[in-house]
């Protein structure tokens, strides 16, 4: 994403974020084409949506979004990025989407604030229709995002993602950041 340092969500100041920051939001379109790759998605549920910048990476795809977050503010924001996209309030525990599946369910730096993950990632089972993507920070970089003892392990993901039924965990380490492909069983 070149074009970041002029995107109208930073202003310009993002020249002035740390390298760190800057390469891991530079990261987005990467993410989303891997989060693709391999399956024809249609759909997606962006799930703690923030201000909408990966459901509006996945609606530059030409997919159907929805998005899922705790506060009003942000879910407001996503909506003026991505007119017509389906963003609700609630928590991923219990996603508040009951007869509607998604080609792919995006968790994008929201499963380590979990009060249960392995409930989490089951809801996010029963909610994807092809695929579950993790966005995580590294487990072992401090140098950005949140404490190191709060982000996930790789073993915390594989063996969460077994117990909430995936048949396989696939780990993709980005510059900065880790991505979790989560297969359906």
């Amino acid at each position: 994403m070149g074009h970041l340092s002029n995107d109208r969500r930073y202003g310009g100041e993002i020249e002035r974020l740390r390298s760190p920051q800057r390469l891991a939001l530079m990261e987005v379109e990467r993410v989303v084409e891997l989060a693709l790759d391999g399956i024809a998605a249609q759909s997606a549920l962006d799930v703690g949506t923030g201000s909408g910048l990966f459901a509006e990476a996945f609606a530059a795809r030409g997919l159907t979004v929805a998005g899922v977050d705790l506060r009003d503010d942000m879910l407001e924001a996503a909506r003026q990025y991505v007119p017509g996209g389906d963003f609700r309030q609630g928590r991923m525990e219990s996603l508040p989407f009951e007869d509607v599946e998604f080609d792919v369910v995006f968790l994008g730096h929201v499963l380590h604030e979990a009060d249960d993950l392995v409930a989490a990632l089951r809801e996010a089972h029963r909610t994807a229709r092809l695929r579950v993507v993790v966005l995580e920070w590294p487990h072992r970089v401090q140098d950005y995002g949140p404490p190191l003892e709060h982000r996930l392990k790789p073993e915390q993901v594989a063996a969460a993602g077994s117990q909430a039924g995936f048949t396989r965990v696939e780990r993709i380490d980005l510059t900065h950041l880790v991505l979790y492909r989560l297969t359906l069983a």
